[in-house]
């Protein structure tokens, strides 16, 4: 009976990576709109940040649920919190000097770290089967996005290879967690993430009230939802599977932004970006077959 919990809960898990890699690649989308209309990635990320620390707070409060943490797990959602700004941070910064698509080859590295320090973060064993199969996501998400090799900056390849390792970092601190309820992970950490978010966009003087927000409701609506549910769903999947498995599910982001854009901005797919989406494609359903296997032959 608790096998059966657990495959089910391991089942659940990897369709909410793959729902929330759906969420932020719409998100990623709206986002580029709303820049348009000149409402700042900081400015969005500040209000959706201080939107979801609202929802927390207020779904604690009509629930009457305890947003206390297991005193084991503190520095672990401390971590997690930490590494959730900075991933936003850094990854937002490093477009600031390198073309995005090479800045989202870069940080989308971190699901081959952390099958690389899987093995010494967590019980489970290298499996270098596992490993190529990141490789091969890996290779489609270059192909879907086609990074733009010209004017390379150091400093935004620093920035979005420090994205990435606080990332991998994100997904280990949630799976050392296990107990955390969702609520308090959810407000916990986005009370983290709020001062950071508003030091950001003091910094940047692009501080607009909420008024602002209505020059692309439609973009902003949809950029909001966007992150509110990939989030949840992120921890949702974070507190079933395994990190490595769950970090190969959101190579498959950057897939559904490509499409996504390719819908909303009429934007055109070469061969090349349909062929490195079959790959991300072929290599997730790799993943989920080779786990299985493993399943089937681990001891009773």
């Amino acid at each position: 009976m608790t096998a059966d919990r657990d495959r089910a809960a391991r089942q659940h898990g990897f369709l909410f990576a793959l729902g929330s890699a759906a969420a932020y690649g719409t998100n990623i989308v709206s986002a580029q709109i709303a820049g348009q209309a000149g409402l700042s990635g900081p400015l969005l990320v500040f209000y959706r940040v201080f939107l979801m620390l609202a929802l927390a707070s207020l779904a604690a409060l009509l629930w009457r649920a305890s947003l206390a943490v297991p005193r084991g797990e503190r520095r672990a959602l401390a971590l997690f919190g930490f590494a959730s700004a900075g991933v936003g941070c850094a990854y937002l910064s490093s477009v600031a000097f390198v073309p995005v698509s090479v800045a989202a080859v870069v940080f989308y590295t971190f699901p081959i770290l952390i099958i690389l320090a899987e093995p010494l973060l967590t019980p489970a064993r290298f499996s270098p089967d596992r490993l190529a199969v990141a490789v091969l996501a890996f290779a489609g998400v270059a192909m879907v996005l086609g990074p733009d090799l010209h004017g390379l900056d150091p400093r935004g390849l620093m920035l979005a290879l420090a994205a990435s390792v606080l990332a991998a970092t994100q997904f280990f601190a949630a799976n050392a967690s296990p107990t955390t309820p969702l609520l308090p992970r959810l407000f916990w950490s986005h009370l983290m993430i709020m001062p950071i978010a508003a030091g950001i966009l003091v910094l940047t003087g692009g501080f607009l009230p909420p008024g602002a927000l209505a020059l692309a409701p439609g973009a902003v609506a949809v950029t909001m939802g966007g992150y509110l549910i990939g989030f949840l769903l992120q921890v949702l999947a974070l507190m079933r599977v395994a990190p490595g498995n769950a970090g190969l599910a959101f190579c498959a982001e950057p897939v559904f932004a490509v499409a996504v854009a390719a819908l909303m901005l009429g934007e055109r797919l070469g061969a090349l970006q349909y062929a490195g989406g079959a790959l991300v494609v072929a290599a997730i359903m790799a993943n989920v077959i080779l786990e299985q296997n493993r399943r089937l032959l681990a001891p009773a």
